[in-house]
Parts: C-alpha cells; structure tokens; sequence
C-alpha cells in the first residue's frame, strides 16, 4: 500500500457536508476530505473546512487538530475560550462539548480516534 499523502492540500477536491445541523447562528458549511482511516473504524485523518458561524459541538472521539487558515474561537462548556488562526494546535478530548465561532472560513487538518 502506498503511503496516504497530499502534495498540496489546497488542491483536494473536498466533500461538501452541507450546513451544520447545529448551527445556533449564521450558514456554517461543512467540508471534508479523509485521507485515511483505520481498517476497524476507530480512526481517521484529513482535512475539514467550515464557513463563518456559530455551532454547537461535541467531540465523541479524541481529535488533533492542526489549523491551516481562517479564524475562530472554541467556547468551551465550562467557559474556557481557545482562540485559533493558521499555526494553532488544539486536542480536543473525548468528551468535550460546547460552541465554536467562525469568523473567517476555518480549515483544519485533523487526526481522530475512537
């Protein structure tokens, strides 16, 4: 098997998830791309994108997520903010749960396990 690569993530064609189904504010579109997953379905890596907006989230799995563009703020439920732009790195753990603000289209490249 060849090792899962993109030269330029820029230029993946990536799926268009359609408008959060827990949006609180604004339209946030979500896109995505799985690079890879693991043969037992308890792990995945790629690319996810969203467009300005407010959402409800809940992380059910443990994610890395490295930030490639855009701006935004994670509202944790207990009142923690986590600010991120293009060079932040967030984990979030299982478990985690309250609201991110998109303020400028937010891209990620992310790392999942269940």
């Amino acid at each position: 098997m060849k090792t899962p690569n993109w030269a330029d993530y820029d230029a993946v064609e990536m799926e268009d998830l359609g408008v959060s189904p827990a949006t609180i504010s604004g339209t946030p579109r979500v896109h995505l791309k799985v690079l890879a997953a693991m043969d037992n379905g308890k792990g995945e890596c790629g690319i996810w994108s969203c467009t300005p907006g407010e959402r409800t989230i809940v992380f059910d799995h443990d994610e890395f997520c490295h930030f490639l563009g855009g701006e935004g703020v994670y509202v944790r439920d207990n009142g923690e903010e986590i600010p991120v732009k293009a060079g932040s790195m967030v984990y979030f753990p299982n478990g985690w749960t309250g609201r991110s603000i998109i303020t400028k289209t937010l891209s990620k490249a992310f790392m999942a396990r269940s």
